[in-house]
């Protein structure tokens, strides 16, 4: 009939296909973990990995770091060929290691060398969480202590940026000696009139936040950036007090004296040569 013609059909959403579904390339969307906006991987990308919509500061790689910071070209990397063993026999260690590098094509979780900023010249430090969360064992110290030497007999400002879950548990003591050696090559490097600047990113906690990462010069954090030595709850239970919302964050330790600035990505490289150019200046004046 003519009405059954004109009446409304339901329209209901038809399921992809698997075929479908594995026509999307995958990686090509990105979910912000704080707003929960979905959005262009590449818009991401070009934006330094800073969320368009909420200006959270995703994890970037070393690499990616260096790119953003330093000038086009100018990066030389140093010790890339150190590997970590399994001092303790570890159970499970090497393989992990080995997993670590092909996931991350990292050898280490941190990557060192000489780079410039607006044609200054600096020693420079990248922590990659994406190794073993960052975590600091014997030759992740033995690298920065090694560029922070480089950086005092080069008179070279060092810059480092950390991203670490701490001392790693399978070295042990080894781990843990790592806080006191790079504090000594500081402190020399200090002694001798250079220059430290500590940039620490989400998140930086245990023992690198407790030795280095704190011992600059100039200590700056990312926005949002979680930064700490024991966790929150341990110490909740601990003094057992709620601790405010925004304990451990960049912008607490602001406040509370325990940093200098809270510098946002986009505007590092800004802010890193005008610190430079101060110090830089004076020493030619000197």
């Amino acid at each position: 009939m003519l009405r059954d013609f004109f009446s409304k059909k339901k329209r209901y959403a038809s399921i992809p296909s698997q075929e479908a579904k594995q026509d999307v390339p995958e990686g090509l969307m990105q979910k912000c973990p704080k707003c929960q906006k979905i959005f262009y991987r590449k818009e991401l990308n070009r934006n330094m990995s800073v969320c368009p919509h909420c200006d959270h500061h995703h994890r970037i790689t070393a690499y990616e770091r260096i790119e953003y910071t330093f000038d086009e070209g100018s990066f030389t990397e140093w010790d890339k060929h150190m590997i970590s063993n399994n001092p303790l026999n570890f159970p499970e260690y090497e393989g992990k290691l080995e997993k670590d590098r092909v996931k991350s094509d990292l050898n280490e979780a941190v990557v060192t060398g000489k780079a410039k900023i607006s044609g200054m010249d600096v020693a420079v430090a990248v922590m990659d969480a994406r190794f073993r969360m960052g975590s600091m064992g014997s030759v992740v110290g033995e690298k920065i202590t090694n560029a922070i030497e480089k950086a005092r007999k080069e008179k070279v400002p060092f810059i480092i940026f950390t991203a670490s879950g701490g001392a790693r548990m399978q070295e042990g003591v080894l781990s843990l000696m790592q806080m006191g050696k790079t504090s000594v090559a500081l402190q020399r490097l200090h002694a001798d009139g250079g220059l430290f600047i500590s940039v620490m990113t989400h998140p930086t906690t245990g023992g690198v936040s407790a030795s280095f990462a704190s011992l600059g010069d100039y200590n700056f954090a990312e926005p949002g950036a979680l930064i700490g030595f024991a966790g929150r709850r341990i110490i909740e239970q601990t003094i057992r007090e709620k601790l405010p919302e925004d304990f451990q964050t960049a912008e607490f330790l602001l406040e509370h004296g325990q940093l200098d600035r809270v510098v946002h990505r986009h505007e590092m490289k800004n802010t890193l040569e005008t610190v430079l150019s101060i110090h830089v200046a004076g020493g030619e004046e000197e």
